[in-house]
């Protein structure tokens, strides 16, 4: 999956999102996924959902025909034209304070004193962040978990009505992982098709893995934080790759713009973008990366206003990486990956991932350094793949015709060589 998140205070009403559904076709995804779109509680997140069946009116298109409902089927369908599915949050770990569900059915939420508790989470310093707009279901313990169940399904079941084909689980492993095979089976007995992905950052190993194996095709990796150094990601990903697919991003709604992050430097944005690409089976590019956007989302405050003039146009180079992933399915994958030694740089990141079967190989060769350039060097390419077949440079930046032995390259600041195996072209 390539995956472009339409952040929907970002992109306005239902009327204006097309521009922005037809620019995501044209650089290669093939996913959109969209933050939820239904009615809030009184706090004005994204997040705190009232009314799971009704709209966010700040999404409706004014003086409109249609009702809400079939203004997001519309959207769905100029969608599905362009052949992008659409993926919205599935909120079920909590929703507003203020929802008519917390007095409908208090059974369904965990009580302390007779009153619903808040999520919270505990930060890296120990501080303990509550969300006090938000009331936590009980999927555990509650004696009505069937018809809490039911609910979430039937939630469900009115998305897809909508149009939307696949669900990104919000806080997916604080939910147990019994309740996700039920729901999931559930869904999928009607609609085999479906894509859930759930949302694990911030979890344990444990949790990660015990979350990836309850039925999702897709989980969510750490890449964005990785500075190439140390083996934290790759045994990340190593622990659940069997499970699940996992999503690699280099930005996202809860993380500053990486524009902001690197001051400025659009080398860094290329980078990691097409390390996030090509690491993991799947990508997910937040709406405004391809300008070089800095005004950090915000899941009350941003507003259509926040979109900005370019600050860079990465478009064809993401074009560029998204053609490769498709082409070559080896980087579409959660293949075996390795990171091998390079002795005459360190500043030189070589990854080398493999899909067995087919004897496919690739070799990512990355400068870690998107500030200056920084020369790599190496006898023989050939003694860095398994495999005896011919390599190609698929590189998105001056792709080379010829490999020569020795092989010479002064990289440029944060710049890649992506070389594959002929056994790696798609079939």
């Amino acid at each position: 999956m390539k995956i472009y998140n339409l952040f929907p205070l970002l992109a306005g009403d239902f009327s204006r999102w097309p521009p922005h559904l037809d620019r995501a076709a044209a650089m290669g995804f093939d996913w959109v996924f969209v933050n939820p779109i239904q009615q809030l509680g009184r706090s004005g997140s994204l997040y705190s959902i009232a009314d799971y069946l009704a709209i966010n009116p700040t999404f409706v298109t004014p003086n409109s025909d249609l009702t809400p409902d079939d203004q997001v089927r519309a959207v769905a369908a100029q969608a599905q034209s362009l052949g992008l599915g659409l993926i919205t949050d599935l909120v079920i770990n909590h929703c507003a304070i203020d929802s008519p569900l917390v007095t409908k059915h208090p059974e369904w939420f965990v009580l302390k004193h007779g009153q619903p508790t808040h999520p919270f989470c505990v930060e890296q310093d120990g501080s303990k962040v509550i969300w006090e707009d938000l009331a936590q279901f009980d999927h555990r313990k509650s004696p009505a978990r069937p018809k809490l169940l039911d609910y979430c399904a039937a939630v469900i079941e009115h998305l897809i009505s909508l149009g939307f084909r696949g669900f990104r689980c919000d806080a997916a492993y604080q939910i147990p992982a019994e309740f996700w095979r039920e729901l999931i089976a559930l869904s999928r007995a009607n609609h085999p098709d479906l894509i859930f992905i759930a949302e694990t950052l911030g979890c344990s190993p444990k949790q990660m893995r015990t979350t990836a194996a309850a039925g999702f095709d897709a989980i969510y990796n750490s890449a964005k934080w990785w500075d190439f150094d140390g083996e934290w990601l790759l045994d990340q990903y190593a622990l659940t790759r069997t499970l699940a697919g996992s999503i690699a991003f280099p930005e996202s709604h809860d993380t500053d713009r990486l524009l902001n992050e690197t001051y400025g430097n659009v080398n860094a944005l290329r980078q990691r973008y097409l390390f996030t690409a090509l690491f993991s089976s799947h990508v997910m590019m937040t709406m405004g990366f391809e300008y070089g956007a800095r005004r950090r989302l915000h899941v009350v405050n941003t507003r259509p206003e926040d979109w900005e003039a370019p600050n860079c146009d990465l478009t064809d180079f993401i074009t560029h990486i998204n053609g490769i992933k498709d082409r070559y399915p080896v980087l579409s994958s959660e293949a075996p990956i390795e990171r091998l030694e390079h002795p005459h740089n360190p500043a030189i990141l070589i990854l080398r991932k493999c899909l067995p079967k087919s004897k496919a190989e690739a070799l990512l060769i990355i400068n870690k350094d998107p500030w200056n350039e920084q020369h790599f060097y190496t006898e023989d390419l050939y003694r860095l793949i398994r495999a005896t077949s011919l390599l190609i440079d698929v590189s998105p930046d001056w792709p080379m015709d010829y490999l020569p032995t020795p092989f010479n390259f002064t990289l440029g600041p944060g710049m890649a060589r992506v070389l594959v195996n002929d056994a790696s072209l798609a079939k």
